[in-house]
This record gives structure tokens, C-alpha cells and sequence, in this order.
């Protein structure tokens, strides 16, 4: 059994909103990572989507003030973020190094990536499942694979040591959510 996640991305899908309401009622955190979108934006978006399994991203201040106890911080920003207050913090990683200094800074997961090819990385070759390996092997934390991640490819991140997978534009763009879930067989929910 391996962890599915979920990651936002609303230019993907029509209703976001909604959309993520579904998906977190199947039981699958999301990592709401509208990251462009200004402070007050986001905190209006974590206020209409609710807090369960809802797992913030970039703005600190705006999930507190939500009620929403989980955080996902680019490594940049877990390094100047007070997320003493958090029941659980995690981190993006694209590197060896950068997993260590997450863990460092307090880190409770790690998502690494990216570790396939994926529209959202266009001409950047993919990092492989070695970096899953090599992370899982140094630092003491669950590694969840990001990065065109798909029902097809998601055991082999999970053979290379990875505690589960994040999916971004497979839950954006899918017909039937509770279809979709389950073609990641072996998936769990929390």
C-alpha cells in the first residue's frame, strides 16, 4: 500500500472548487498549490474548498488563520517560515541536498521531483526514480514522487523506496474522480 496525494493546478480543470471537494472526500489530501495566486486569493480559495484533508501551500500565515494545520513549502520558503504551529510540514525537493536541508529545517515529508516526463516540466529531462532511491536511503522521512506520475508508472516510484505518489493533471483533467482513484491500485487513502 502506497499514499496517494493530490496536487492543484486550476488551470487544469474548470471548477476547482468543486473538484477539490470531491477529491478530498475520497479520502486523498491535496496539496492546494495555487502558488500564483496573492495572499488574500488564496486564503478566499482555502475558505471555499474547507479543511479536509486539505494540505496548504506557500502561505503560512493564510492556513492558520483558515484552520488548516498542514503545510507543503517550497524548500525557500521552509527555510524562513515559522511552522512551529503546524501538525505537519512538507517540502518540495529536486535534489539530494535540498532533502537534507529540508529535513533540517523541520520537515515532515518530502515530495521529490520531477521523476518522469511531464507537460509541466516541458524540456527539462526527468530526474528518474535514482533520486527517489538516494533520498529514501539519507534522510529518515516519507518520499512522495511528483512529476508525470500516472496509474501506469506509479509502482516503480514506489520500488524505488517512495512512501507514495503526487498526482497533478490526472486529477485535474479526469472524467470520474472515484474511476481515476482507483486505476492506482494499491493506493491509499490517508
Amino acid at each position: 500500500m502506497y499514499k496517494l496525494i493530490c496536487v492543484s493546478n486550476r488551470t487544469l480543470c474548470n471548477d476547482l472548487t468543486e473538484r477539490i471537494k470531491k477529491i478530498a472526500s475520497c479520502g486523498i489530501p491535496v496539496i492546494l498549490r495555487e502558488k500564483d495566486l496573492c495572499e488574500d486569493e488564496y486564503f478566499s480559495l482555502l475558505k471555499q474548498v474547507g479543511t479536509e484533508n486539505i494540505i496548504a501551500h506557500t502561505y503560512a500565515d493564510a492556513a492558520m488563520a483558515a484552520g488548516i494545520k498542514k503545510i507543503h513549502l517550497p524548500l525557500h520558503l521552509l527555510e524562513r517560515t515559522d511552522v512551529s504551529g503546524f501538525e505537519r510540514v512538507g517540502s518540495s525537493v529536486h535534489s539530494l541536498e535540498q532533502a537534507l536541508r529540508a529535513y533540517e529545517c523541520g520537515a515532515d515529508y518530502l515530495t521529490a521531483g520531477h521523476i518522469f516526463a511531464t507537460d509541466c516540466k516541458k524540456g527539462l529531462p526527468p530526474r528518474g526514480t535514482g533520486l527517489i532511491r538516494e533520498i529514501c536511503a539519507a534522510v529518515p522521512l516519507p518520499v512522495y514522487a511528483i512529476g508525470g506520475i500516472s496509474p501506469d508508472n506509479a509502482n516503480t516510484a514506489i520500488d524505488a523506496g517512495a512512501a507514495g505518489v503526487c498526482v497533478m493533471s490526472g486529477f485535474m483533467k479526469c472524467a470520474d474522480i472515484k474511476k481515476y482513484i482507483s486505476l492506482y491500485a494499491g493506493a491509499c487513502s490517508e
